[in-house]
C-alpha cells in the first residue's frame, strides 16, 4: 500500500520547488501556491534559512500543504531536514545513506537519478520514487525510453517542464513533475504579485487535472 505522501504525489502530480525565496516572502508564497491548488511544496536546503522555513511552513500550513526538503545531498542534511519537520526528502543526487535513513524514519526519499543503473539502485535501496534529473537536458524521449524496461519504478521528472509540455511529460510516463522557476516565478515574489503567482499555480493544476480554462 503506497504511503499517504505517495498517494498525494500520484494524485496531485506537481511538486513546487522553492529555491532562493527570502524568509520574509515564504509564507505569502506558500499561501499563493496553496490558493492555486498546490499541495506539495519542497524547500531546497541551499536556500538561506531553509530549515526554519520548513518548520514554520509545517505549523502554518498544516492540513493545506505537505512540506518537504529539497537539495538534500547527504545524511547530515537529511537528519537536519527531518528534525525540522520535512515530510519527504528530495535530492539531485543518489546517496543510499539518505534513503536508508528516510526508510528508518518513515519519511519518503526521492533521490536524483539519471541512468538506468542509478534508477534501479535507488529503488532497490528503498526509494519509493526517483527524481529523473536533469529532465530539461535529457528530454521527453529519454523518459519514454527509460520507462520501457523500468515502468515499475515511479519517476518524478524535474527540469525543463513548462505549462506547454507538462502533460506530454506525464503522458510519457512520469508519475509527477518538479517545478521550480516556471511555477514559483521569483520576479513575481520579489514584486509581491502573489495573486499572479496563485493564478500561475492554478493554471498548472488545471492543466494536469484536465480542466481546460475557458
Amino acid at each position: 500500500m503506497p504511503s499517504e505522501i505517495m498517494q498525494i504525489l500520484s494524485r496531485e502530480k506537481i511538486v513546487a520547488i522553492a529555491r532562493g525565496i527570502p524568509v520574509e516572502s515564504i509564507n505569502a508564497t506558500a499561501k499563493a501556491l496553496a490558493d492555486g491548488g498546490i499541495v506539495l511544496l519542497e524547500v531546497t536546503l541551499n536556500t538561506d534559512g531553509a530549515l526554519k522555513m520548513i518548520s514554520k511552513l509545517r505549523s502554518d500550513f498544516e492540513g493545506r500543504l505537505r512540506i518537504g526538503a529539497g537539495t538534500v545531498l547527504d545524511l547530515g542534511q537529511a537528519k537536519e531536514a527531518v528534525a525540522a519537520g520535512a515530510e519527504y526528502l528530495i535530492s539531485p543526487n543518489l546517496d543510499e545513506e539518505v534513503i536508508y535513513y528516510g526508510v528508518e524514519q518513515g519519511v519518503e526519499v526521492w533521490p536524483g537519478t539519471m541512468t538506468p543503473t542509478e534508477i534501479v539502485r535507488a529503488y532497490k535501496a528503498g526509494a519509493s520514487a526517483v527524481k529523473l534529473f536533469p529532465m530539461g537536458s535529457l528530454g521527453i524521449n529519454y523518459l519514454k525510453e527509460v520507462r520501457g524496461p523500468l515502468n515499475n519504478i515511479p519517476m518524478i521528472a524535474t527540469g525543463g517542464v513548462t505549462l506547454q509540455n507538462i502533460n506530454s511529460v506525464l503522458e510519457a510516463g512520469a508519475i509527477a513533475v518538479g517545478l521550480g522557476g516556471k511555477l514559483i516565478d521569483t520576479q513575481l515574489v520579489k514584486e509581491g504579485k502573489f495573486d499572479e503567482l496563485s493564478q500561475l499555480a492554478r493554471s498548472f493544476v488545471n492543466e494536469v487535472q484536465g480542466i481546460k480554462s475557458v
